[in-house]
C-alpha cells in the first residue's frame, strides 16, 4: 500500500485492466480510469438520490502513478455534502498490482452528481 495512505470511503466497483484499455507501452488510458470512477460515482450517487443521477463536474483530478494491464482497479466513494439537487463525492482510484497485491492511490477528484426526475430535470436529494 501506498506509504501512510489508505483508501477514504465505501469500496463501490472493481474492474481489472486489460490489454484493450491500454496503450501500447501497456499503459492503462486515463479515460478508461476517469469512466470507471465516474460509474462508481452513479452507484453510490443514485443509491443515495434513490433514483437517476447524471454527472455535473468533476474537479481537480490528476494522475499520481499508472495503471498497468493486469491490475485491479478499486473505487471507493465517499459522500461529502449533499444540497438540494445534487451530492458531491470524492472518489478515489486504487491499483491493486498485478500478482504482487500491492495497493497504490492512483487518483481522486471529486464528482458533483445531480438527481434527476422522470423527465430528466433536476429534482430534490429526498432527506436520508
Amino acid at each position: 500500500m501506498t506509504e501512510n495512505a489508505s483508501p477514504l470511503g465505501q469500496l463501490t466497483l472493481r474492474t481489472l485492466a486489460m490489454p484493450a484499455d491500454a496503450n501500447a507501452a501497456g499503459d492503462i488510458f486515463g479515460g478508461w480510469v476517469m469512466a470507471q470512477m465516474d460509474l462508481a460515482a452513479g452507484i453510490r450517487a443514485a443509491e443515495r438520490a434513490h433514483g437517476r443521477v447524471v454527472t455535473r463536474a468533476v474537479r481537480e483530478m490528476a494522475f499520481e502513478l499508472p495503471v498497468k494491464i493486469g491490475d485491479t482497479i478499486n473505487v471507493y466513494t465517499e459522500i461529502v455534502a449533499v444540497g438540494r439537487t445534487s451530492i458531491t463525492l470524492l472518489v478515489e482510484a486504487w491499483a491493486r498490482r498485478y500478482l504482487t497485491g500491492r495497493l497504490d492511490k492512483v487518483t481522486a477528484a471529486t464528482f458533483v452528481m445531480v438527481a434527476l426526475d422522470r423527465d430528466g430535470h433536476p429534482t430534490a436529494v429526498p432527506a436520508e
